[in-house]
This record gives structure tokens, C-alpha cells and sequence, in this order.
């Protein structure tokens, strides 16, 4: 369940010369896990990749998990095990690599994302028609710049489209509401209900527009899931119990 075995090779530097010849000091046992080519990355995957480091001698300082896509479990998985020493990574492969068309040789172009939770908020409304409903604002995600090796923040602008289930079963996402924050007047969802030939609440297109949610009542399950995809293709998710 795991496919590469390899260290990292710090250098003072800095992490965009890690390619040449020159002193290292501490490097860290990697191993990496990838996912299908054709489906998303799923849990029981998460477990197995697991189980077999933990047999390795000398552990490994970090587990990379990398695919095109992840399954909401396997991806909150990998966010919230805690295991001392070792550090789990989530890493997004660039679609461009299924296609040997679309393959670029520029040593610019990234083939991995290391890619982060996004910045979520969820506040209980207080006062007016909707008290005692949830409403969520999303500020945006950061990611880890490989050739930098700094972290980065996709702000509210870099939103191309993020969904909220509202009541998530543990099992798979069920988008309740859609926002499309970067659709100018004519795109998102103004364009669906005008291919469908539909009549539509202004004020809603608008507000789905946004990075606030509409108010919204908690769910049986007391968890909400908020996926991101920002401009470039890069998915986050976050996975959010919901206290009484």
C-alpha cells in the first residue's frame, strides 16, 4: 500500500536548490502513497498506507498520501491522525498527468499540490428570523509552496467554488448549498437558469455568489462538510462536528 520509499534532503540553500549537490543535514525517511488513476483516494487505503509504516524500521518522519482526488473520510483521516513524530500529508496530482498531451516540460509546471484544510467559521445566528440556525463563512485555504517551502494563502478571491452539506453522514458529500464566488453576472448559477430557461430569485443568485452560507438548520448527523476548489483546480475539505 505504499509505492515509494525516499528521504528529504534539506539544504540550507533553501528548498528550490533541494536538486543540487551540496551539504544536507537531517534528512527525514518519506514514503508515499498513491492513489487510483480513475477514482478518489479512499479510507480504507488511509488505514492500510498506515498499518504498513508503522512496521517500518526506522519509522518515517512523513506519509504522502497523493492523488487526483479524495474521498471526504479518507482526506479528514488524514487530517486528524495523530501520530508522534510522523507527519501526514495530503499531496493533489495535477490532472494533466492522465493526458500525455497535456504533459508540460517546463520545470515551472507542479505536478503536486501539498494542499491544506480550509479557513472555516461557523457562527449560531442570534437574533431575527433565522436565531438558532448555523451559518458558515469561508475565508479561503492555504497550501505548502513546494518550491518555496513556504505556506501560502488562497484568500476569498481564489475561490472558484465551494460546497456545503449540511448534514454530513460520515459517508459521502451531499452539496446542500453551491457557491460560485469568482462567476461574474452572466456565469455560475445565472448560466444554468438561463440555459434552463428558468425563472430565478435574484437575490439568491447573488447571495450564491458569496462565501457566507444561507442560514441553515443543523443536521441529524451534528457535522457539516465545506469543500473548496480554488481557481487552479485544487480541492480542500473540512469535516466540522456541530456542538448544541
Amino acid at each position: 500500500h505504499l509505492h515509494a520509499d525516499g528521504e528529504t534532503r534539506p539544504s540550507d540553500e533553501g528548498a528550490d536548490r533541494v536538486r543540487e549537490t551540496g551539504p544536507a543535514y537531517a534528512p527525514q525517511r518519506i514514503v508515499v502513497a498513491f492513489g487510483p488513476e480513475h477514482a478518489p483516494l479512499e479510507q480504507r487505503q488511509v488505514a492500510q498506507a498506515i498499518e504498513e509504516a508503522q512496521t517500518l524500521v526506522p519509522k518515517p518522519k512523513l506519509i504522502v498520501f497523493a492523488a487526483f482526488q479524495f474521498d471526504p473520510e479518507a482526506a479528514k483521516d488524514i487530517d486528524e491522525t495523530h501520530w508522534p513524530g510522523v507527519t501526514l500529508l495530503k499531496a493533489q496530482m495535477n490532472a494533466d498527468m492522465l493526458t500525455d498531451d497535456l504533459k508540460k516540460k517546463r520545470a515551472s509546471n507542479e505536478s503536486f499540490w501539498l494542499i491544506g484544510q480550509p479557513d472555516v467559521q461557523v457562527q449560531r445566528i442570534a437574533k431575527g428570523e433565522d436565531k438558532g440556525k448555523l451559518r458558515v463563512s469561508v475565508h479561503g485555504f492555504d497550501y505548502y509552496n513546494t518550491k518555496t517551502g513556504g505556506i501560502e494563502s488562497g484568500g476569498e478571491d481564489k475561490i472558484a467554488v465551494w460546497l456545503l452539506d449540511t448534514d454530513y453522514d460520515g459517508r459521502s458529500l451531499y452539496p446542500r448549498q453551491v457557491f460560485f464566488p469568482m462567476a461574474g453576472a452572466k456565469e455560475g448559477w445565472a448560466r444554468l437558469a438561463k440555459n434552463l430557461k428558468a425563472e430565478i430569485d435574484e437575490e439568491l443568485i447573488e447571495a450564491y455568489r458569496g462565501t457566507v452560507s444561507l442560514p441553515f438548520a443543523p443536521g441529524a448527523h451534528r457535522r457539516i462538510a465545506v469543500k473548496i476548489v480554488d481557481d487552479r483546480g485544487i480541492e480542500s475539505l473540512k469535516v466540522t462536528e456541530i456542538s448544541d
